[in-house]
């Protein structure tokens, strides 16, 4: 039997069918929470650029798949680390070989579009931070006439000023590239070394004659605050080696001081990965941490940001510390919004998971089944409620990324259907912003 519909009938089924594909597709936009973004090493492409997967994850369920037009290209050779602008409106990726930090302005559809490029200052960078007005690049070896990975020397920071948006219409320029990095005398970068600084009414800690370690930088991260900045490395001249934290106070035109006289803080023997965070104690008081990743003992290394005038940014151990992880741990994040951190164990292929307690000191929750190799780790800034690694070896020909679902009650971590998902081979590092960004 076939049934009639008049012409009023059928305009009402095809306005209700209308209406409901209008729905799905509405929703199926609201659901998309994150933006993903993977960069990898292997080259691909006519230029030999490495490539940046962008994946989309879905906020009920959290699959995780890619956008159209995925991959881009990174604008440079061996991708390894990359930075969200504290807006999310540019995504900062730098290319290892090539000396170079790339700016990409991020679409509304999580699309990435190149607009600038600029020159490290020193060689081989591996570590890069952001705050709302610089951006912190670090480099293996610094510009000197007879540095080489044949001859190598100690590392460096620099630090670019973020250009504010200007103009309007046809003129307008947005917020994000990169000016000229800013001088230190007659450097353009901060030296990664035991040098002779001095500080009134410091001047007990300082060293008295400069020091030829040789000094390795690994990571880097910023407070949340913008004040200090803290460079993790290794002295490879000291055996065995011996693991550093350096601290530096950020001035409000972006230059740099050093704290403690440059004397580092201890970390270990291989520092790996650093991240910070505010934890609020009973009683409504903040305290800032830091933690940090030795992948030689298999542990995080568990700090507290000091505030009193004389020694404001200096770092001191917490209770505890240190904490066990799995082994060769490479990555750290620490939720932003509920208290737990994870910790990417690369040699295992595993997560850490950690509750946060009063002063910061944690707590195992448990070990949670990744990719092979991970090692980069982030959370995501929507709803601080799913975990993802990059997986470095992955899948045979193809890297993988790992999706988690977080018990925002617990800590605990699930992973998403069909986790891990394909990414291009080596993935390097990973970066997030929300679905139209800002959070929903």
């Amino acid at each position: 039997m076939r049934m009639k519909l008049n012409k009023t009938s059928q305009l009402l089924l095809v306005s209700a069918a209308s209406l409901l594909i209008a729905g799905v597709l509405t929703a199926c936009g609201t659901n998309t929470v994150n933006y993903v973004y993977v960069t990898s090493a292997l080259a691909a492409g006519n230029n030999n650029y490495g490539e940046i997967d962008v994946l989309e994850i879905n906020r009920v369920s959290g699959f995780m798949r890619p956008i159209p037009s995925s991959p881009f290209p990174s604008g440079g050779r061996n991708p390894v680390a990359e930075a969200v602008s504290t807006d999310y409106s540019n995504l900062y990726v730098v290319n290892h070989d090539d000396n170079t930090i790339v700016q990409f302005l991020i679409g509304p559809d999580g699309k990435l579009y190149p607009q600038n490029t600029v020159n490290t200052p020193g060689l081989y960078p591996l570590a890069v931070g952001v705050d709302a007005a610089n951006l912190f690049v670090v480099d293996t070896y610094q510009p000197l006439l007879d540095c080489s990975p044949a001859n190598p020397c100690s590392g460096s920071v620099a630090v670019f000023p973020i250009q504010a948006a200007s103009g309007t219409g046809s003129t307008a320029v947005p917020y994000g590239p990169l000016g000229i990095p800013i001088s230190n005398g007659t450097l353009s970068y901060w030296p990664l070394t035991l040098l002779s600084y001095t500080a009134s009414g410091n001047s007990s800690n300082c060293l008295t004659s400069a020091s030829t370690d040789l000094i390795t930088p690994t990571a880097i991260n910023v407070l949340a605050s913008g004040a200090d900045i803290y460079v993790t490395a290794y002295d490879t001249t000291a055996k065995p080696n011996a693991g550093y934290i350096f601290g530096f106070k950020v001035g409000t035109g972006g230059g740099l001081t050093p704290l403690n006289c440059g004397v580092p803080f201890a970390a270990g023997v291989h520092p790996s990965a650093i991240a910070s965070a505010t934890i609020t104690n009973p009683g409504s008081v903040t305290t800032t941490t830091v933690y940090v990743t030795d992948h030689t003992n298999g542990n995080v290394l568990g700090y507290t940001v000091n505030t009193a005038a004389t020694s404001a940014g200096f770092l001191t151990s917490m209770a505890g510390s240190p904490f066990p992880t799995g082994n060769q741990p490479s990555a750290v994040a620490v939720d932003p919004t509920y208290p737990f951190a994870y910790v990417a164990n690369s040699l295992d292929g595993t997560v850490s998971g950690y509750s946060i307690g009063s002063g910061g000191a944690l707590t195992n929750i448990g070990t949670f089944t990744a990719g092979v190799q991970p090692v980069a780790i982030g959370i995501d800034p929507a709803t601080s409620h799913f975990v993802f690694t990059a997986n470095f070896l992955g899948n045979g020909a193809t890297g993988t990324v790992s999706d988690f679902e977080m018990s925002t009650t617990s800590g605990t971590l699930i992973n998403t259907q069909h986790s891990p998902y394909t990414s291009n081979a080596l993935p390097t590092a990973v970066a997030a912003v929300p679905h139209g960004g800002s959070q929903p």
